[in-house]
């Protein structure tokens, strides 16, 4: 079995280690631990060097999309969206009636 190592920024052990769900309410970000194993973790490292970009915003892109592919919205924008759209294809249409005429 692979072993795991934690992703814990040096910066960061202090906030992370004394986050509680409650700080989320008054602003603050909620943290959460997630452990990888050394292969994954190595990758996704990679990436983020190659991308330029910060282990939060592949986290970021990475939940946003699955939240995507469970049709789950990520934001307000995206809930009116997906609201309107369930009210347009729940109210009926209005249709002329086919009445048949008859030959004159």
């Amino acid at each position: 079995m692979a072993s795991r190592r934690w992703f814990l920024p040096e910066r960061n052990r202090r906030q992370i280690i004394h986050s509680h769900p409650l700080d989320a309410r008054s602003g603050h970000a909620l943290r959460k631990l997630i452990a990888f194993d050394d292969d994954t973790l190595d990758k996704l490292t990679q990436l983020a060097r190659d991308r330029m970009a910060t282990f939060q915003e592949l986290a970021d892109e990475a939940f946003a999309d699955l939240l995507k592919k469970h049709g789950i919205p990520i934001d307000l924008k995206d809930a009116l969206r997906k609201s309107a759209r369930l009210s347009k294809d729940a109210t009926p249409k209005k249709t002329r009636s086919r009445t048949a005429r008859t030959p004159s």
